[in-house]
């Protein structure tokens, strides 16, 4: 069991890095390109956080374990809002605004509900993973016209990656190792857990909850870091956009490729996960911000998705 732990030990530290170093390379790439700014910070950014689910769920899928994949978008989506969310509240406050609840915030939480829909069925079908996969379709391109509409200085954030123009190939061939790395490490992570759960009789939605809370890690760091700084934006635009992908992108991919019966994970971890983000909304939608008492609840919650897991 001791290589199976340094799989997973080594899978997660090298999928957060690589996946971080494959975002850092493709917004340069687009920035060569002259890519607007929006695109970037809506798309690129957006889907990069949800680079190490996507991989992890996709694998899984692809080995025919569709319960773990999906445990693993599940365990993600409720540490995001519950563990990320709550510990950079607790910090400090959280604030938000009322254009960002009616749109990126009811945008989270519609694409939530729709996977909890998908997910209580009991079994998903290829059409079903279809639908996901339009609706992100739908959303970035939703993402893209409110980028356009706002007055929002979006992509200051983005003005301090330099770029060089004859560092093109450079940063291509950065890109792909990158991406090359991710999905050997996100194999390696599954082969760790996969092994720790078979030998430790570990659940599905156990070994879920480990691969969903180690690719939240990133969101987990970067919204500590902001919340410190006092950027609010960027906390929950980094939970708000994680959990849009991971719901409609993430999962749906990993439907596409092994539909089938969902039988391991419980109807209360779905509740839990659709819950908390209805909790995290009602909070910022009453006062325009998430209060160090209700982060504590929110952490709360995520000690209660743990409990339910085991």
């Amino acid at each position: 069991m001791g290589i199976d732990i340094l799989r997973v030990v080594a899978g997660l530290v090298v999928l957060i890095v690589a996946a971080d170093r494959l975002v850092l390379s493709a917004v340069r790439i687009a920035k060569i390109l002259n890519i607007s700014a929006i695109i970037i910070g809506a798309v690129i950014v957006g889907f990069g956080t949800s680079v190490p689910e996507f991989v992890v769920s996709s694998m899984a899928s692809v080995q025919g374990n569709l319960d773990l994949a999906l445990s693993n978008v599940v365990a993600s989506n409720t540490a995001n809002i519950t563990l990320v969310l709550g510990t950079a509240a607790i910090i400090a406050a959280v604030s938000t605004t009322h254009a960002v609840i009616r749109r990126e915030g009811l945008l989270m939480l519609s694409a939530v509900f729709l996977l909890a829909i998908v997910l209580l069925s009991g079994f998903v079908t290829r059409i079903a993973g279809v639908v996901l996969l339009v609706g992100m379709l739908v959303a970035m391109w939703l993402l893209v016209r409110w980028g356009r509409q706002s007055t929002d200085t979006q992509g200051s954030d983005l003005d301090d990656i330099e770029v060089d123009d004859d560092r093109l190939g450079v940063e291509i061939l950065y890109g792909g190792a990158a991406l090359v790395a991710t999905v050997v490490a996100g194999q390696q992570l599954l082969i760790g857990v996969e092994g720790i759960g078979t030998t430790m009789g570990l659940s599905v939605v156990f070994m879920g909850l480990i691969t969903g809370v180690g690719t939240s890690l990133p969101e987990l760091s970067a919204a500590v870091a902001a919340s410190r700084r006092g950027q609010s934006g960027l906390v929950l635009g980094n939970v708000l956009g994680s959990n849009l992908f991971n719901s409609l992108g993430v999962a749906g991919l990993a439907i596409v490729i092994q539909p089938g019966p969902v039988s391991s994970l419980d109807t209360m971890l779905i509740v839990i996960m659709v819950g908390a983000a209805v909790f995290a909304g009602v909070f910022a939608a009453t006062s325009q911000r998430v209060t160090r008492i209700e982060g504590i609840i929110l952490v709360t919650l995520f000690a209660g998705f743990v409990v339910m897991a085991l």
